[in-house]
């Protein structure tokens, strides 16, 4: 995938400042980069997972249909360093009177728990992605504590006595024309309307009129409707919510049936990964990936790996007036010339936002473009036991 001419960014001398440790294995710093258009600045964490006190984890609200700001996720946490994570389902202007759920766009596995599945890939939110790259690209780390960049498929089904259902979602904001997906207690009590509204292709498609929700309690059927419903789901419980084929395979389950619903996030490296989050690759094998836009400018973040999975690079622009950002072709340099090996672009903008924690709470280290912290559904914690 690597390839095309190098970005305005490459070649520009790359100043570095102000590092030191936050906490055993885990350093802050910042560094200036020129470019024609301005000056970018920079916050970087550096992460060594070779130290056995050191562990990153996703942060988040305790829901999937949350979001907080990042400091506050981490001084809840007790993290060293963080910073914002996924592009998220953040407005819901192309469908008047549904909500916007704030959920997460991609997969996402928090301390070996899998939370939630990826939207399709026409129901993003955030840049255009390269050729080949999909929603269900994450960055993560496995439980032999290497990071690395996988993909994570759901695979699943609902089990009844009408035949196998099988799952398209799990915990998504939007679900595949004609599928069905399964709500846990993990979404929380965000409408699940949303789910049933555009297509694969076309966010702003109508919602469907053709739905049906079965909550599932205990392995038997309590309830059957039309309506996605919202509100949370009780421990012990699952809805499932279908559009057009898959509302008419749910409609035709009865109240008292026998269901089993079971769902995975499977991928592709041969260790599970015990903490991921989504993104899109910018940077494989040590080059950018090809097809990046080079045209739009923002303030970004984004997350690298490098000593054989051993080196975690957090980074996040800073969004202080009179600095300029960087297209993503631009960022895919930056982050090769920080030492990383592979990398994903994650959510930017006024989202962009990287701190570090200590005993007292935690310190935001950028300047948020927006002029204060944007609630965000997720983020990558780094902790150390030192």
């Amino acid at each position: 995938m690597a390839g095309g001419p190098r970005a305005t960014a490459a070649g520009t001398a790359l100043q570095r400042f102000g590092a030191g440790p936050v906490a055993p294995g885990v350093a802050y710093g910042e560094f200036r980069l020129t470019v024609p258009r301005g000056i970018v600045h920079g916050h970087l964490l550096t992460v060594d997972l070779a130290d056995p006190r050191v562990t990153v984890d996703l942060l988040y609200p305790g829901v999937v249909g949350a979001r907080s700001p990042v400091s506050r996720l981490a001084a809840d946490r007790g993290a060293v360093g963080a910073v914002n994570g996924d592009f998220f389902h953040i407005t819901e202007t192309q469908h008047p009177g549904v909500e916007a759920t704030g959920a997460s766009v991609g997969p996402a596995v928090a301390s070996g728990r899998q939370l939630k599945g990826a939207v399709p890939d026409g129901q993003r939110f955030g840049p255009v992605m390269p050729p080949g790259a999909t929603t269900e690209d994450v960055i993560g780390v496995g439980y032999d504590r290497r990071a690395r960049l996988d993909r994570l498929t759901l695979r699943g089904a609902a089990l009844t006595p009408e035949g196998v259902l099988p799952l398209r979602g799990l915990n998504q904001y939007a679900l595949p024309v004609g599928g069905i997906g399964a709500y846990t207690p993990q979404w929380g009590p965000a409408s699940r309307l949303r789910a049933t509204c555009g297509t694969d292709t076309d966010r702003a498609a109508p919602c469907s009129t053709d739905t049906a929700a079965v909550t599932v309690r205990h392995g038997r059927v309590t309830a059957v409707s039309d309506d996605p419903g919202g509100g949370g789901v009780p421990t012990g419980s699952v809805v499932l919510v279908g559009r057009e084929e898959g509302a008419r395979r749910l409609r035709t389950l009865d109240v008292g049936e026998p269901v089993q619903v079971d769902s995975r996030l499977v991928g592709r490296g041969p260790v599970p990964l015990r903490f991921a989050v989504g993104g899109f690759p910018i940077v494989r094998g040590d080059a950018p990936v090809a097809g990046l836009d080079g045209v739009a400018v923002a303030v970004r973040t984004s997350a690298g790996i490098g000593d054989g999975g051993r080196m975690l690079y957090l980074m996040a622009l800073d969004g202080a007036p009179g600095q300029t950002g960087l297209t993503v072709r631009e960022l895919a340099d930056l982050m090769v010339d920080l030492g990383a090996r592979d990398a994903m672009d994650l959510d930017g903008g006024g989202s962009s936002t990287l701190v570090t924690g200590d005993a007292y709470g935690a310190t935001v280290r950028n300047h948020p473009s927006g002029g204060a912290e944007r609630p965000v559904p997720n983020a990558i914690g780094v902790f150390s036991s030192g």
